[in-house]
């Protein structure tokens, strides 16, 4: 059953101010420049207003220095696009899959599993498995011995969770993402006739995620050579991104798309990094840092603040030149010191003069 809502009993439910007719019936949201009638849309940002202006969403939630931009019914909140989650939230409530196990589970006999869990086709849970109270696993997932889920985690379909790995209450892993694989560890070696080969690492940490942390779909987590990977309370992990063995990831940090960190990399709290960014191993960054996307971070970051280190977007031309220029400049300096040095020799050889002829 669709869910409708006045603008009066949204903000009795989420807070806000209504300014307008408050019995304006509300459906469903939608983004300005699609709303349709019944739908409330959010403006934040004034580089939206002719969005706003030609808009058909019946409401908007707005701030209040912005409300006088628009004559709709609207409900005023300091932060619209915050508002406008939890809103969404609301109208579209998240699906509580049936409490029981599939017919097709596998579970192994030493596995602790709360009966408030729900677990779903061709699922199987090795030894020593520990899932507490409303656990959804969805179907096709794989849980590996000695690995613990809190309260209230929420699998998708088909993610792999490997043994000894702790995750904590109130997550959510998308699909396919894969927890606790080994890291990708390698020793060099060689023969007595020196044919050199490689030698695995045994992988022998975890991963441990704490809790309220989402993972996305395809993510990998690996875990640690020794020690263990953390991933900290409220971290936000999307899509595609590679986390190696005993790296650090601080609390309520949010990590874009595609980017990969190496390992043992620490990343603080409440830092945003951008998609297809990439981090090399044993770096430190700081508490509250933005890296922005496609960077490449060589060194560690031990200030907060935006860090960029991007190629300038150019026509391909423009960029060739720009790619020449940067690997003469090693050269450029050469010559920059070689004048410098030029320069003060003729400066000391003036001063020489000039001292004596004054004498």
């Amino acid at each position: 059953m669709s869910i409708q809502l006045t603008l009066q009993e949204i903000t009795e439910q989420l807070g806000g101010t209504v300014t307008g007719f408050e019995g304006t019936l509300i459906k469903r949201v939608g983004s300005l420049g699609f709303a349709q009638a019944g739908a409330i849309s959010f403006f934040s940002d004034i580089k939206y207003t002719t969005q706003l202006h030609n808009t058909t969403a019946s409401a908007v939630i707005i701030k209040p220095e912005h409300a006088g931009l628009t004559t709709l019914p609207k409900i005023i909140s300091d932060n619209p696009y915050t508002y406008f989650a939890r809103l969404s939230q609301l109208f579209n409530p998240e699906y509580v899959a049936p409490i029981g196990v599939q017919s097709t589970v596998v579970i192994d006999a030493t596995a602790r599993i709360s009966d408030s869990c729900s677990i779903g086709a061709n699922t199987l849970i090795e030894a020593n498995v520990t899932l507490g109270e409303n656990v959804t696993i969805g179907p096709g997932c794989m849980i590996e011995r000695n690995s613990f889920i809190g309260d209230n985690t929420k699998l998708e379909a088909n993610v792999t969770i490997k043994h000894n790995t702790q995750i904590g209450r109130n997550c959510h892993l998308f699909s396919g993402c894969v927890i606790g694989n080994d890291g990708f560890g390698y020793a060099e070696s060689a023969t007595p006739d020196n044919q050199k080969y490689w030698i695995k690492i045994p992988q022998i940490g975890r991963v441990v995620i704490h809790n309220y942390v989402d993972i996305g779909a395809n993510t990998t987590v690996d875990r640690g050579t020794i020690d263990d990977t953390i991933i900290e309370e409220g971290a936000k992990l999307d899509n595609l991104i590679q986390i190696a063995h005993n790296c650090r990831i601080g609390a309520h940090t949010v990590i874009a798309g595609c980017v990969g960190i190496a390992g043992s990399a620490v990343i603080g709290k409440h830092c945003k990094i951008g998609g297809a960014a990439m981090i090399l191993g044993h770096l430190s960054i700081a508490d509250n840092v933005t890296i922005s996307p496609g960077s490449m971070v060589m060194r560690s970051i031990q200030k907060s603040g935006t860090y960029t280190a991007l190629m300038p977007f150019q026509e391909h031309d423009a960029w060739l030149k720009t790619a020449a220029n940067i690997r003469h400049l090693s050269q450029l300096t050469d010559k920059m010191k070689q004048l410098t040095d030029k320069i003060k020799s003729l400066e000391e050889t003036v001063e020489k003069l000039t001292s004596q002829r004054q004498t």
